[in-house]
């Protein structure tokens, strides 16, 4: 694909980022977050794509049967692990059926930058294989007879957040992403195959997403009259919405930490892009 060749300069910029239908009248909205009376089913599952073994991970309210849209959650670079899993229990809780997904394979995940950068460079040099992940995580989804088969988004955070804008600029059939403090350098945007609606949750103070990254993600999606929105928050840097990358941070020296203010706003602005989105 000639495009993916425009994917080098990632290359560079992953170095430095550190964190990183059925029936529509079945289909219930995601309710108000009432914790207390849901029965959040919890599920490790084993999926496929091309010989590789993905191990993820499923939560959603197993008290009702209703069809409810589905949310896909992309990891940061250390792989799936439990903060994966936490966002989406939240997502559960909020009414959706949400799959945390295992991009490396194996559930294999790191415990160091140079590791994160092994498993998850080959993702940014090769977009097509992002994408591959995701669908094989969209066909698993599908499976469960509580998803609404034609509802079906995506979140991710840091690599993830990257990924799912990636995916969606190559076309994928989601009816919008959502990245958290992810890259915005990648495959551009095309008028032709971008389906998605999209949400940018981006920290004001990143040092890793420079004024120009910005400048050209914005330029592009202009361009083809994308339905995109760009949030900022303000004493934001890069990993706000992980309460584990303070400490990460200074385990490795890492330009990143956790900022409750710009979290809190994000996930809200989130759950209304949402309820747009499934509308």
């Amino acid at each position: 694909m000639k495009h993916i060749s425009l994917m080098i300069p990632v290359m560079v910029l992953c170095i430095c980022l550190a964190a990183c239908n059925d029936h529509a009248s079945q289909t219930k909205p995601a309710p108000e977050n009432k914790a207390a009376s849901l029965a959040i089913k919890e599920e490790a599952i084993t999926y496929d794509d091309h010989g590789v073994t993905l191990n993820g991970f499923v939560a959603y309210d197993s008290g009702s049967n209703v069809k409810r849209p589905a949310v896909l959650v992309v990891h940061e670079w250390w792989g799936l692990n439990d903060y994966s899993r936490y966002r989406a229990r939240e997502l559960a809780k909020l009414g959706y059926i949400a799959l945390a997904l295992d991009f490396f394979g194996n559930g294999k995940v790191a415990d160091n930058p140079d590791d994160a950068m092994k498993y998850s460079l080959p993702f940014y040099k090769d977009p097509a294989m992002a994408k591959s992940r995701v669908d094989a995580g969209i066909r698993k989804i599908k499976e469960f007879p509580v998803t609404d088969t034609g509802k079906i988004a995506a979140i991710g955070y840091c690599f993830g957040g990257a990924m799912v804008l990636n995916v969606a600029r190559l076309g994928d059939d989601l009816k919008g992403v959502v990245s958290f403090h992810g890259s915005l350098v990648g495959t551009p945007a095309r008028k032709d195959l971008l389906k998605s609606k999209v949400l940018v949750c981006n920290g004001a103070d990143d040092t890793f997403i420079k004024p120009e990254e910005i400048a050209r993600f914005k330029k592009q999606m202009d361009s083809i009259g994308a339905d995109y929105t760009f949030k900022s928050y303000p004493g934001a840097i890069h990993a706000f919405t992980n309460p584990n990358s303070t400490e990460v941070g200074k385990k490795f020296n890492l330009h990143i930490a956790y900022q409750p203010a710009a979290d809190t706003a994000s996930w809200n602005d989130m759950q209304a892009f949402f309820n747009r989105v499934f509308k």
